[in-house]
Protein backbone atom coordinates (compact mmCIF):
# COMPACT_ATOMS: atom_id res chain seq x y z
CA UNK A 1 0.00 0.00 0.00
CA UNK A 2 1.58 3.27 -1.03
CA UNK A 3 0.82 6.80 -2.13
CA UNK A 4 2.35 8.31 -5.24
CA UNK A 5 2.15 11.84 -6.63
CA UNK A 6 0.30 12.65 -9.84
CA UNK A 7 1.61 15.81 -11.48
CA UNK A 8 -1.33 16.98 -13.65
CA UNK A 9 -2.05 19.91 -11.32
CA UNK A 10 1.68 20.78 -11.09
CA UNK A 11 2.17 21.11 -14.84
CA UNK A 12 -0.97 22.96 -15.86
CA UNK A 13 -2.41 26.00 -14.08
CA UNK A 14 -5.94 24.75 -14.92
CA UNK A 15 -7.35 21.30 -14.21
CA UNK A 16 -10.78 19.62 -14.34
CA UNK A 17 -11.94 19.83 -10.76
CA UNK A 18 -14.49 21.03 -8.25
CA UNK A 19 -12.55 23.75 -6.47
CA UNK A 20 -13.46 24.97 -3.03
CA UNK A 21 -11.75 28.30 -3.58
CA UNK A 22 -10.23 30.19 -6.46
CA UNK A 23 -6.49 30.52 -6.82
CA UNK A 24 -4.48 32.67 -9.18
CA UNK A 25 -2.08 30.69 -11.35
CA UNK A 26 -1.50 33.42 -13.92
CA UNK A 27 2.14 34.02 -12.92
CA UNK A 28 3.81 31.11 -14.70
CA UNK A 29 7.23 31.56 -13.08
CA UNK A 30 5.67 31.56 -9.61
CA UNK A 31 3.53 28.54 -10.54
CA UNK A 32 6.59 26.69 -11.82
CA UNK A 33 8.57 27.44 -8.65
CA UNK A 34 5.72 26.24 -6.44
CA UNK A 35 5.33 23.01 -8.44
CA UNK A 36 9.07 22.34 -8.17
CA UNK A 37 8.82 22.84 -4.40
CA UNK A 38 5.90 20.38 -4.17
CA UNK A 39 8.07 17.72 -5.88
CA UNK A 40 10.86 18.37 -3.39
CA UNK A 41 8.48 18.29 -0.41
CA UNK A 42 6.85 15.08 -1.69
CA UNK A 43 10.27 13.45 -1.83
CA UNK A 44 11.14 14.64 1.67
CA UNK A 45 7.81 13.27 2.91
CA UNK A 46 8.71 9.83 1.56
CA UNK A 47 7.00 9.68 -1.84
CA UNK A 48 8.99 7.79 -4.47
CA UNK A 49 6.41 7.17 -7.24
CA UNK A 50 5.82 10.13 -9.55
CA UNK A 51 3.23 10.02 -12.33
CA UNK A 52 3.38 12.48 -15.20
CA UNK A 53 2.48 12.81 -18.92
CA UNK A 54 3.46 14.57 -22.11
CA UNK A 55 0.02 16.18 -22.06
CA UNK A 56 0.42 17.75 -18.60
CA UNK A 57 1.85 21.07 -19.77
CA UNK A 58 5.12 21.73 -17.92
CA UNK A 59 4.98 18.57 -15.78
CA UNK A 60 7.45 16.29 -17.59
CA UNK A 61 9.91 19.14 -18.04
CA UNK A 62 9.64 20.12 -14.36
CA UNK A 63 10.01 16.54 -13.21
CA UNK A 64 13.11 16.12 -15.35
CA UNK A 65 14.62 19.33 -13.98
CA UNK A 66 13.88 18.18 -10.42
CA UNK A 67 15.07 14.60 -10.90
CA UNK A 68 18.48 15.82 -12.10
CA UNK A 69 18.99 17.19 -8.57
CA UNK A 70 18.58 13.67 -7.15
CA UNK A 71 20.67 10.53 -7.10
CA UNK A 72 18.26 7.99 -5.66
CA UNK A 73 17.54 4.71 -7.41
CA UNK A 74 14.34 4.21 -5.40
CA UNK A 75 12.57 6.95 -7.40
CA UNK A 76 10.12 5.59 -9.98
CA UNK A 77 8.68 7.74 -12.76
CA UNK A 78 5.65 6.80 -14.83
CA UNK A 79 4.78 8.88 -17.85
CA UNK A 80 2.25 8.71 -20.68
CA UNK A 81 1.95 9.51 -24.35
CA UNK A 82 -1.09 10.29 -26.49
CA UNK A 83 -2.23 13.76 -25.43
CA UNK A 84 -0.90 17.13 -26.52
CA UNK A 85 -1.43 20.12 -24.23
CA UNK A 86 -2.86 22.94 -26.37
CA UNK A 87 -4.14 25.59 -23.93
CA UNK A 88 -0.76 27.34 -23.75
CA UNK A 89 -1.54 28.28 -20.12
CA UNK A 90 -4.53 30.39 -21.17
CA UNK A 91 -7.30 30.10 -18.57
CA UNK A 92 -9.89 30.94 -21.23
CA UNK A 93 -8.73 28.38 -23.79
CA UNK A 94 -11.60 26.57 -25.50
CA UNK A 95 -9.56 23.35 -25.91
CA UNK A 96 -6.97 22.33 -23.31
CA UNK A 97 -5.72 19.05 -24.76
CA UNK A 98 -5.96 16.93 -27.90
CA UNK A 99 -5.78 13.13 -27.95
CA UNK A 100 -3.88 11.29 -30.68
CA UNK A 101 -2.95 7.62 -30.38
CA UNK A 102 -0.85 7.36 -33.53
CA UNK A 103 2.60 5.83 -34.01
CA UNK A 104 3.87 9.28 -35.07
CA UNK A 105 2.65 10.82 -31.78
CA UNK A 106 4.23 8.01 -29.76
CA UNK A 107 7.60 8.52 -31.47
CA UNK A 108 7.39 12.31 -31.13
CA UNK A 109 6.58 12.28 -27.40
CA UNK A 110 9.07 9.50 -26.63
CA UNK A 111 11.89 11.82 -27.70
CA UNK A 112 11.34 13.99 -24.64
CA UNK A 113 10.10 11.35 -22.21
CA UNK A 114 13.18 9.14 -22.66
CA UNK A 115 15.27 11.83 -20.92
CA UNK A 116 13.62 10.68 -17.67
CA UNK A 117 15.60 7.41 -17.87
CA UNK A 118 16.87 5.66 -15.74
CA UNK A 119 14.18 6.76 -13.24
CA UNK A 120 11.55 6.26 -15.91
CA UNK A 121 10.01 2.80 -15.21
CA UNK A 122 6.43 2.84 -16.55
CA UNK A 123 5.25 4.01 -19.99
CA UNK A 124 1.50 4.29 -20.46
CA UNK A 125 -1.01 4.96 -23.23
CA UNK A 126 -2.82 8.05 -21.96
CA UNK A 127 -6.58 7.54 -21.60
CA UNK A 128 -6.88 4.35 -23.62
CA UNK A 129 -10.25 3.83 -25.29
CA UNK A 130 -11.69 1.34 -27.76
CA UNK A 131 -12.68 4.25 -30.03
CA UNK A 132 -9.12 5.28 -30.93
CA UNK A 133 -8.25 1.71 -31.96
CA UNK A 134 -4.88 1.98 -30.20
CA UNK A 135 -5.15 -1.54 -28.74
CA UNK A 136 -5.36 -2.90 -32.30
CA UNK A 137 -2.74 -0.62 -33.84
CA UNK A 138 0.02 -3.09 -34.69
CA UNK A 139 2.60 -0.38 -35.35
CA UNK A 140 2.04 1.22 -31.93
CA UNK A 141 1.93 -2.11 -30.06
CA UNK A 142 5.12 -3.32 -31.73
CA UNK A 143 6.93 -0.08 -30.91
CA UNK A 144 5.81 -0.25 -27.26
CA UNK A 145 7.05 -3.86 -27.08
CA UNK A 146 10.39 -2.74 -28.50
CA UNK A 147 10.73 0.09 -25.95
CA UNK A 148 9.74 -2.31 -23.18
CA UNK A 149 12.51 -4.72 -24.09
CA UNK A 150 15.18 -2.16 -24.92
CA UNK A 151 14.73 0.01 -21.83
CA UNK A 152 13.40 -2.55 -19.35
CA UNK A 153 10.14 -0.62 -18.99
CA UNK A 154 6.74 -1.71 -17.76
CA UNK A 155 4.08 -0.83 -20.33
CA UNK A 156 0.67 0.29 -19.15
CA UNK A 157 -2.61 1.94 -19.97
CA UNK A 158 -4.66 4.56 -18.18
CA UNK A 159 -8.43 4.30 -18.42
CA UNK A 160 -11.25 6.82 -18.31
CA UNK A 161 -14.97 6.55 -18.90
CA UNK A 162 -17.93 4.25 -18.53
CA UNK A 163 -16.32 1.16 -20.05
CA UNK A 164 -13.02 1.01 -18.14
CA UNK A 165 -13.50 -2.71 -17.40
CA UNK A 166 -14.04 -3.55 -21.08
CA UNK A 167 -10.91 -1.60 -22.04
CA UNK A 168 -8.85 -3.43 -19.39
CA UNK A 169 -10.15 -6.81 -20.63
CA UNK A 170 -9.15 -5.89 -24.17
CA UNK A 171 -5.67 -4.77 -23.03
CA UNK A 172 -5.13 -8.06 -21.18
CA UNK A 173 -5.66 -9.89 -24.47
CA UNK A 174 -2.90 -7.95 -26.28
CA UNK A 175 0.17 -10.06 -27.05
CA UNK A 176 3.20 -9.09 -29.14
CA UNK A 177 5.53 -11.89 -30.28
CA UNK A 178 3.80 -14.29 -27.89
CA UNK A 179 4.21 -12.08 -24.81
CA UNK A 180 1.56 -10.09 -22.98
CA UNK A 181 2.29 -6.39 -23.51
CA UNK A 182 0.63 -4.58 -20.59
CA UNK A 183 1.90 -4.73 -17.01
CA UNK A 184 0.37 -1.65 -15.34
CA UNK A 185 -3.24 -0.48 -15.20
CA UNK A 186 -3.94 3.07 -14.01
CA UNK A 187 -7.65 3.26 -13.34
CA UNK A 188 -10.17 5.78 -12.06
CA UNK A 189 -11.44 4.35 -8.77
CA UNK A 190 -13.07 6.03 -5.80
CA UNK A 191 -16.06 5.91 -3.45
CA UNK A 192 -18.40 6.85 -6.33
CA UNK A 193 -16.95 4.86 -9.26
CA UNK A 194 -16.15 1.37 -7.98
CA UNK A 195 -16.26 -0.41 -11.37
CA UNK A 196 -12.61 -1.54 -10.99
CA UNK A 197 -13.83 -4.10 -8.44
CA UNK A 198 -15.38 -6.09 -11.31
CA UNK A 199 -11.94 -6.98 -12.68
CA UNK A 200 -9.51 -6.45 -9.81
CA UNK A 201 -9.24 -10.18 -8.99
CA UNK A 202 -8.25 -10.98 -12.56
CA UNK A 203 -5.60 -8.24 -12.59
CA UNK A 204 -4.14 -9.47 -9.30
CA UNK A 205 -4.17 -13.12 -10.41
CA UNK A 206 -2.17 -12.07 -13.48
CA UNK A 207 0.26 -10.18 -11.22
CA UNK A 208 -0.51 -6.79 -12.80
CA UNK A 209 0.31 -3.51 -11.06
CA UNK A 210 -2.68 -1.29 -10.27
CA UNK A 211 -2.44 2.47 -9.93
CA UNK A 212 -5.49 4.38 -8.71
CA UNK A 213 -6.20 7.85 -10.05
CA UNK A 214 -8.94 10.37 -9.22
CA UNK A 215 -9.38 8.93 -5.72
CA UNK A 216 -11.09 12.20 -4.71
CA UNK A 217 -13.49 12.03 -7.69
CA UNK A 218 -12.23 15.40 -9.00
CA UNK A 219 -13.23 17.02 -5.70
CA UNK A 220 -16.73 15.54 -5.54
CA UNK A 221 -15.99 13.83 -2.21
CA UNK A 222 -15.91 17.28 -0.57
CA UNK A 223 -19.17 18.79 0.64
CA UNK A 224 -20.72 20.86 -2.13
CA UNK A 225 -24.20 22.36 -2.29
CA UNK A 226 -24.30 21.75 -6.07
CA UNK A 227 -24.50 18.01 -5.38
CA UNK A 228 -27.40 17.54 -2.92
CA UNK A 229 -27.69 13.88 -3.99
CA UNK A 230 -24.38 13.18 -2.19
CA UNK A 231 -25.55 14.62 1.14
CA UNK A 232 -25.50 11.22 2.87
CA UNK A 233 -21.96 10.55 1.64
CA UNK A 234 -20.80 13.99 2.81
CA UNK A 235 -22.24 13.42 6.28
CA UNK A 236 -20.60 9.98 6.52
CA UNK A 237 -17.21 11.25 5.32
CA UNK A 238 -17.29 14.16 7.76
CA UNK A 239 -18.14 11.81 10.65
CA UNK A 240 -15.26 9.51 9.69
CA UNK A 241 -12.93 12.50 9.40
CA UNK A 242 -13.89 13.54 12.95
CA UNK A 243 -13.56 9.97 14.25
CA UNK A 244 -10.01 9.59 12.86
CA UNK A 245 -9.06 13.27 13.34
CA UNK A 246 -8.00 13.74 9.71
CA UNK A 247 -9.46 15.29 6.56
CA UNK A 248 -12.03 13.87 4.16
CA UNK A 249 -9.27 13.65 1.52
CA UNK A 250 -7.26 11.20 3.65
CA UNK A 251 -10.36 9.05 4.23
CA UNK A 252 -11.03 8.89 0.46
CA UNK A 253 -7.40 8.01 -0.32
CA UNK A 254 -7.35 5.37 2.42
CA UNK A 255 -10.48 3.84 0.92
CA UNK A 256 -8.51 3.21 -2.29
CA UNK A 257 -5.47 1.87 -0.44
CA UNK A 258 -7.50 -0.51 1.68
CA UNK A 259 -9.98 -1.87 -0.84
CA UNK A 260 -7.42 -2.52 -3.61
CA UNK A 261 -4.53 -4.25 -1.81
CA UNK A 262 -1.01 -3.50 -3.09
CA UNK A 263 -2.23 -0.67 -5.34
CA UNK A 264 -0.43 2.65 -5.65
CA UNK A 265 -2.89 5.48 -5.02
CA UNK A 266 -2.05 8.85 -6.56
CA UNK A 267 -2.37 12.10 -4.69
CA UNK A 268 -3.18 14.92 -7.09
CA UNK A 269 -2.04 17.60 -4.64
CA UNK A 270 -1.22 20.99 -6.14
CA UNK A 271 0.50 22.34 -3.02
CA UNK A 272 2.42 21.05 -0.01
CA UNK A 273 -0.41 21.63 2.45
CA UNK A 274 -2.74 19.39 0.41
CA UNK A 275 0.00 16.77 0.08
CA UNK A 276 0.66 16.73 3.83
CA UNK A 277 -3.06 16.28 4.48
CA UNK A 278 -3.28 13.51 1.85
CA UNK A 279 -0.39 11.60 3.43
CA UNK A 280 -2.31 11.32 6.70
CA UNK A 281 -4.09 8.44 4.91
CA UNK A 282 -1.08 6.37 6.00
CA UNK A 283 -1.87 6.96 9.67
CA UNK A 284 -5.19 5.09 9.95
CA UNK A 285 -6.98 1.84 9.24
CA UNK A 286 -10.67 1.99 8.32
CA UNK A 287 -12.86 -0.64 9.97
CA UNK A 288 -14.81 -3.20 7.91
CA UNK A 289 -17.96 -1.32 8.89
CA UNK A 290 -16.47 1.96 7.58
CA UNK A 291 -15.57 0.29 4.27
CA UNK A 292 -19.05 -1.23 3.87
CA UNK A 293 -20.58 2.16 4.56
CA UNK A 294 -18.39 3.83 1.91
CA UNK A 295 -19.08 1.01 -0.56
CA UNK A 296 -22.78 1.87 -0.33
CA UNK A 297 -22.25 5.25 -2.04
CA UNK A 298 -21.26 3.84 -5.44
CA UNK A 299 -23.07 5.19 -8.48
CA UNK A 300 -23.27 3.75 -11.99
CA UNK A 301 -20.30 4.51 -14.26
CA UNK A 302 -22.75 6.21 -16.67
CA UNK A 303 -23.98 8.58 -13.97
CA UNK A 304 -20.45 9.20 -12.69
CA UNK A 305 -18.98 10.08 -16.08
CA UNK A 306 -21.97 12.13 -17.25
CA UNK A 307 -21.55 14.25 -14.13
CA UNK A 308 -17.79 14.50 -14.62
CA UNK A 309 -18.31 15.84 -18.15
CA UNK A 310 -20.09 18.85 -16.62
CA UNK A 311 -16.98 19.83 -14.61
CA UNK A 312 -14.97 22.77 -15.86
CA UNK A 313 -11.29 23.51 -16.22
CA UNK A 314 -10.44 25.96 -13.44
Amino acid sequence: MKLGLGTAALGRPQYINVRLKNCDNSNLEKFRKQSFQVLEDAYNLGIRYFDTASGYGLAEELLLEWILTKNDKTIEVATKWGYTYTANFDANAKVHEVKEHSLAKLKEQWKFSKQLLPYFKVYQIHSTTLETGVLENKGVLKELARLKKEHNLKIGITTTGTNQVEVIQKALSVFVDGEQLFDVFQVTYNILDQSLLEIVDELQQQNKSIVIKEALANGRVFKNENYPHYQKMYTTLEKLAQKYKIGVDAIALKYGLQTIPNATVLSGASNTNQLTENLKANSLVLSNYDIELLNSFKVSPEFYWDERKQLEWN
